[in-house]
């Protein structure tokens, strides 16, 4: 464990640009304190930090309209009516890629116990979340993660959210070459670039290395990258088939091409372009339309890709374009155990159902790929602290996670298999089923999500339970089904790309409400994510396991050879399906079995007043409205380090926050201000001093000369006179901008861009 004065301990391992976006987080927390940062602002300034509110149900529901007490992991505080500062909420980390070492899984584990309720859960897009986290936590919580290279900047909210990629990359045997140095590229390119900040709604990137598989689910995303290669001139040269606007939710699109072969140097400043795209034509007002694919569905795929490469050829050069490409050829994974055969070793007892479904063999002879079962995607702190030592033996900084809900510990020796299996065992880490029936996908639904309408993870469990205790005896093919759950229509369970999907919904029998599941057929998993399942009709949450226990028998018993479950729903027909669901779609009274008018896991009465306003990706805020509030944050250290007594560090804090104002207000007629200080003193004197739309008549220009003094002659020694007027001029220079920016919005949002 951390020592008691982690601070100190962990701060000079925090890389500097993450520890300044840390205190500028947490300086915006105080102001909302202390109602100086508006709600809407400041919601989404926290959600860009993975912090979401979450609902309270299954034993701990919280009525906003009551007083109530509450027991917090993080030191039991007891708090009043429902607010922000009342209830803890989620914290989503990103894993870009999915890729951990054991250093980084210990201090989740830390994370876990000292600021949660001791459960991390993987999510489908390879992140951990953390639930019950308080928000007056978070900015520690943030430090002790960067301190080991993790972040969870821009894991919600309108943003790029984490880069995803197939936790086989490198060792797969079907792969075109490891995409692995590429995603990680991307998302560090990506990370906070100013050409993401001002999207309608969330943007989602993966990377795959083969087309038949299912690992990258390129299909489903804003920005799909496929390895390719292609011959020029003699020589093999790598790229990526570029595809846009996938995406599920309540109407699911498939990616289109944008291009076929994109080389290798080419692929961030496409997406570079893509974004700006985005931003610029996307929908900002209806958040139902807000995403990509409906952008690429308005414009047609032939004028998006036009724009995109119009933009560009218009885009400054920028050398991370290429920087990371010349360690690409280097880029390699170390194996802690030489490759040994398993041959000969003795198998304990379990251990041949586990290797039959949870062991891959890598396409290096001697290694493989051990999947970790995690049922509905959830790890307790304890198991992933003995997961680590596991990790650390036989797999070392080779692990990842995986988009469904488990992790996978790389280049491990086959012969060190019965040993590992028996640690797993161990810790209940052991369970087979991994690729089969048996490894079902759920979100969170009514347990901590706002927007849940059902229970997905209880119904999940259930037929976790169900299907395990019978998949010995199951048919291979339907041991080889998918299915998917959510709570709700979102898809967030991926219910669209399951053979078998259900999402939550509900119905009304006499004056009850009784919760209920439709049944999606017929999606494909493969191929990325190759088809969309339909609807098919509702049934009682109750009734489901009866539901799949008639699908599955019937497709055994009727299948043709080589048949798939696709081509067999095709083949029956939706008004069979229908006519096979009738039997199970009647609710008894209420008073003949109260049971239909409960959901699973939960002993009370079904009702929908737990469902609240969701924040998958928040309310759209003004990029100038983020970035001015970045200026006050910078301002409120300033004045936090005069209280210090540190007046140097006040006196650069003010001056930046000036720069950060001077700067969101250039943005907002022209974009590509760099984040350098003479650039922004020059686009801001010609565009808004030079031309007196930064004038106020009470004082002039006075309060611009505040900034170009501090630019021209920054003080040798500042002390607490001087540090304190700087403070103060740059409030006064702040609330002009402000002034500035409302007085001229509506004269320049044409020029955007310009």
């Amino acid at each position: 464990m951390i020592a008691q004065n982690w601070k100190e301990a962990l701060g000079h391992q925090i890389p500097e640009e993450r520890a300044q976006e840390i205190e500028v987080f947490a300086g915006q927390l105080e102001l909302r304190r202390q109602n100086k940062l508006d709600e809407k602002v400041f919601a989404e300034t926290r959600l860009r930090w993975g912090i979401y509110g979450q609902r309270y149900d299954n034993g701990q529901r919280y009525d906003g309209q009551k007083t109530q007490t509450l027991t917090y992991p993080s030191g039991g505080l007891t708090k009043g009516p429902n607010t922000l500062w009342d209830a803890p909420g989620m914290q989503r980390i990103k894993i870009p890629f999915g890729g951990l070492t054991p250093r980084q899984m210990e201090v989740l584990a830390e994370l876990a116990d000292e600021y949660s309720d001791g459960i991390l859960h993987v999510t489908t897009r390879q992140d951990f979340q953390l639930h019950f986290v308080h928000l007056d936590d978070t900015p520690d919580l943030m430090r002790r993660l960067a301190a080991v290279g993790v972040t969870t900047q821009e894991a919600c909210g309108n943003t790029v959210r984490n880069v995803t990629a197939c936790p086989l990359s490198g060792v797969c045997h079907d792969e075109q070459f490891d995409v692995t140095p590429y995603a990680k590229a991307m998302a560090y390119f990506l990370l906070g670039h100013d050409d993401t900040q001002d999207f309608g709604r969330k943007f989602k990137t993966a990377f795959s290395g083969c087309e038949q598989h299912a690992c990258g689910l390129l299909n489903i995303h804003d920005l799909g990258l496929l390895a390719r290669t292609k011959e020029v001139d003699g020589e093999i040269k790598r790229g990526f088939t570029i595809f846009v606007g996938g995406g599920l939710g309540t109407i699911p699109h498939q990616a289109k091409v944008l291009t076929e072969f994109a080389t290798e140097d080419e692929i961030l400043p496409i997406a570079q372009a893509i974004a700006r795209v985005f931003a610029r034509l996307g929908e900002k007002r209806n958040r139902n339309r807000a995403r990509l694919k409906f952008l690429v569905e308005q414009l047609g795929i032939e004028e998006f890709r036009r724009l995109v490469f119009e933009e560009r050829e218009k885009l400054p050069h920028d050398d991370r374009w290429t920087a990371y490409l010349p360690d690409v050829p280097n880029f390699v994974e170390t194996p802690v155990r030489p490759a040994v055969s398993l041959n000969g070793q003795v198998r304990p007892e379990g251990f041949e159902a586990w290797y039959k479904t949870n062991v891959y063999q890598q396409r290096q002879p001697g290694y493989v790929v051990v999947y970790v079962n995690l049922p509905l995607g959830d790890i307790t702190s304890s198991q992933m602290f003995n997961l680590a030592d596991i990790a650390r033996a036989y797999s070392g900084d080779n692990v990842r996670t995986t988009v469904e809900q488990n992790m996978v510990l790389r280049w491990v020796s086959e012969a060190d298999l019965p040993a590992l299996y028996s640690e797993l065992k161990a810790i209940g880490l052991a369970e087979p089923g991994i690729n089969t029936i048996v490894d079902i996908t759920a979100c969170p639904g009514t347990d901590t999500c706002k927007l849940g309408i059902a229970s997905s993870r209880g119904l999940a469990g259930e037929l976790r339970q169900q299907l395990a205790a019978k998949l010995p005896t199951l048919p291979d093919a339907v041991k080889e089904l998918k299915i998917k759950i959510s709570g709700c229509f979102n898809s967030c369970g991926q219910h669209h790309i399951a053979d078998i999907g259900f999402f939550g919904n509900s119905r009304r029998s006499g004056n009850y409400l009784v919760p209920h599941f439709q049944l999606v057929l017929g999606g494909k998993w493969q191929q990325n994510g190759g088809s969309y399942g339909l609807a098919v009709g509702a049934v009682p949450s109750k009734r489901v396991p009866e539901v799949l226990e008639a699908i599955t028998q019937r497709f055994a018993q009727e299948r043709q050879p080589a048949e798939t479950f696709q081509d067999w729903i095709t083949r029956l027909g939706k008004k069979e399906v229908k006519a096979m669901l009738e039997p199970f779609t009647r609710v008894p009274d209420h008073d003949l079995d109260p049971s239909y008018y409960s959901d699973w896991g939960d002993t009370r009465e079904y009702s929908l007043g737990d469902i609240g306003v969701g924040e998958c990706a928040g309310e759209v805020v003004s990029l100038f409205s983020m970035e001015i509030a970045r200026a006050e944050s910078t301002h409120f250290e300033g004045l936090l380090a005069i209280d210090e007594g540190k007046y140097a560090k006040a006196d650069e804090l003010a001056y930046r926050a000036m720069l950060l104002a001077a700067r969101a207000l250039v943005r907002t007629s022209y974009l590509d201000v760099p984040d350098i200080p003479d650039k922004i003193i020059d686009e801001f004197r010609t565009r808004f001093y030079d031309t007196k739309l930064f004038f106020d008549p009470f004082a002039g220009g006075k309060f611009a000369q505040y900034l170009f003094q501090r630019h021209e002659n920054p003080p040798t020694n500042p002390d607490a006179d001087s540090a304190r007027k700087l403070v103060e001029e740059a409030q006064l220079f702040i609330e002009a901008v402000h002034t500035c920016e409302a007085k001229v919005n509506g004269s320049i949002i044409g020029s955007i861009g310009s």
